[in-house]
């Protein structure tokens, strides 16, 4: 099963994200180090991110853009999780890079296979 990556500041996220997703059949590694988050991907090799928008520098939004202009990453398949529901912070989101965005909390059922159908299109 494809391999993700899972950015996120709170740790209690992405343990009930990698729990999820580990059930599900995906490979996954966690950072809650923002700043570390590249080094890992270079190490890891990801085929998915799963990124938070509000963490330290650098947020998601910067994170997102570091992924795009990285060429080894830069058509990999981006989905922001966070509690933002505003416009703004989607319409920033895309714009860097995301490929979908879904609010917390998301739909336990749903996640995984929004994830599917987007590494079906890449």
């Amino acid at each position: 099963m494809p391999r993700i990556l899972i950015v996120d500041d709170d740790a209690q996220v992405t343990a009930l994200l990698d729990k999820l997703l580990t059930l599900e059949g995906f490979e996954v590694t966690v950072e809650n180090e923002s700043d570390r988050a590249m080094k890992v991907a270079e190490a890891t090799l990801p085929e998915f991110f799963v990124l938070d928008l509000f963490m330290p520098q650098p947020n998601g939004f910067e994170l997102c853009r570091l992924i795009r202009a990285h060429k080894t990453f830069s058509e990999t398949p981006i989905l922001i999780i966070t509690a933002s529901d505003d416009s703004d912070s989607k319409a920033i989101a895309y714009l860097a890079g995301a490929n979908d965005y879904v609010t917390k909390p998301f739909n336990h059922d749903e996640l995984p296979q929004r994830i599917r159908d987007l590494i079906k299109k890449t």
